[in-house]
């Protein structure tokens, strides 16, 4: 039989075994899912605080169901390590690692290549790669095969390569892993072909085939460009609302009435995550290899990294109608993570709020359900209970994140000023005449 053959058999009678290289938001919730398909998975992280805890059943990943990890390492189905070599006793191995950019705002790829490399030296023929991470069209191609391909083994002849994008959406209740249409692009057709078995096998939605991994890395970038510039424009707006005494959120929901032509955006204090705030800028990066600028991109990136500064300077204007200064203030906050449920900060906008206010010489304090603590510029916080007494005595309490756990009849009824930068309070009008909204 053909390599191609051979690996579809496995497939199909759950003899393949799978390794899942990166077990963060993507890796993880992967590892799981293919787990829970009837495949042996290897997870494979060079943190071993996570080895150890997926070793013992123990989650650390919202997204994921305590009792399904602890099922699949009861069973035997999933089994962490640090080390590469068990890659060569695998069919297929899926690359799950982070894709940040560095100071300039330029790809960082030096987790995949040195995934890549470490693949490579136990790669053989038949096995399928496929990259996941969220990376500049082109990666595939130009980064990964050639490395791949310095064993001595050919792409598409001796083993299989493919791009398919993570579209893993932290707390999304509706769509998961196996939900959700994966969009496939292989270096050749039998590439595409080996993937797109894989994906099927796994998930219960559509698997959508592209021609080359460059379209589908294409296509993951564009996804969550639309969102940031879509973003940027309902910040816009929000600015120029509130100058003309305009309710910005009344605005979006009669917009939205429409049965046609227009998708609802919203607002907030700023972008956050390992996707929506960064990825953007991988497709402007490789714009500039063509002589090409992403006006919008750019234009967008920089209306949403203002929204910290704008909700710092709201805060600040609504202090001195109390007659009141950011110094010494007590600057109560609700929620650090980046979006509603969720315990992810990673990029959350609400850092970049607390590090202004404390420049300023504000006590800052915060409640959030889900983050107990952490730690920033080498400064911890920890999360406070929300109390009458504190809604009622702090100088201002703001809305940061609109965790669905917040009792937010209490917290209207007794913050002495509240601004909201969710919205979250459109159902519980506050009984204080101190109520701004962003």
């Amino acid at each position: 039989m053909s390599h191609l053959d051979t690996f579809i058999s496995k497939l199909l009678s759950k003899e393949a075994t799978i390794a899942v290289v990166g077990l963060g938001y993507v890796g993880l919730p992967l590892a799981v899912e293919k787990a829970k398909a009837g495949y042996h998975v290897v997870g494979i992280d060079v943190q071993e605080m996570k080895v150890d805890l997926i070793n013992q059943g123990m989650n650390y990943i919202s997204d994921v169901r305590d009792e399904e990890l602890k099922a699949m390492v009861d069973v035997g189905r999933l089994h962490a390590t640090s080390d590469f070599s068990r890659i060569y006793d695998v069919d297929a191995v899926t690359i799950c690692v982070p894709t940040p950019l560095d100071e300039y705002h330029q790809p960082d790829t030096s987790y995949v290549s040195q995934s890549t490399i470490e693949v490579a030296k136990f790669l053989k023929p038949g096995m399928l790669i496929v990259l996941e991470s969220t990376t500049y069209p082109g990666t595939t191609e130009e980064l990964v095969k050639p490395i791949l391909e310095k064993t001595g083994l050919i792409c598409g002849v001796d083993f299989f390569l493919a791009y398919s994008p993570e579209r893993v959406d932290p707390g999304n209740k509706q769509y998961n892993v196996k939900n959700t249409p994966k969009v496939v692009g292989g270096m050749t057709s039998d590439c595409t072909k080996a993937a797109s078995a894989l994906y099927r096998s796994i998930t219960d939605g559509r698997v959508v085939e592209v021609s080359s991994p460059a379209v589908a890395e294409m296509e993951k970038v564009f996804e969550n460009t639309f969102r940031n510039i879509n973003i940027a424009l309902v910040n816009e707006l929000t600015l120029l609302c509130n100058r003309m005494n305009i309710n910005v959120w009344e605005v979006i929901e009669a917009a939205q009435t429409k049965p046609y032509g227009f998708m609802a955006f919203y607002p907030g204090p700023g972008l956050g995550g390992h996707c929506i705030p960064i990825d953007p800028f991988y497709l402007s990066w490789k714009a500039r290899e063509y002589n090409y600028q992403m006006r919008l991109i750019e234009t967008a990136g920089d209306i949403n990294r203002s929204m910290p500064a704008y909700v710092v300077q709201r805060i600040t204007s609504i202090l001195n109608e109390q007659r009141k200064s950011v110094r010494q203030s007590t600057i109560y906050l609700l929620g650090v993570a980046y979006k509603k449920d969720i315990n992810d900060f990673r990029e959350s906008p609400v850092l970049s709020i607390i590090d202004t206010l404390r420049s300023l010489g504000a006590r800052v304090i915060y409640s959030d359900p889900h983050i107990t603590s952490f730690t920033h510029h080498n400064y911890t916080y920890e999360s406070v209970p929300v109390t009458n007494e504190r809604l009622a005595t702090s100088d201002i309490t703001v809305i940061t994140t609109d965790h669905s756990l917040f009792n937010y009849e209490q917290i209207a009824k007794e913050a002495s000023v509240l601004f909201d930068t969710r919205n979250a309070l459109k159902n519980h009008y506050p009984s204080t005449k101190m109520y701004y909204h962003l």
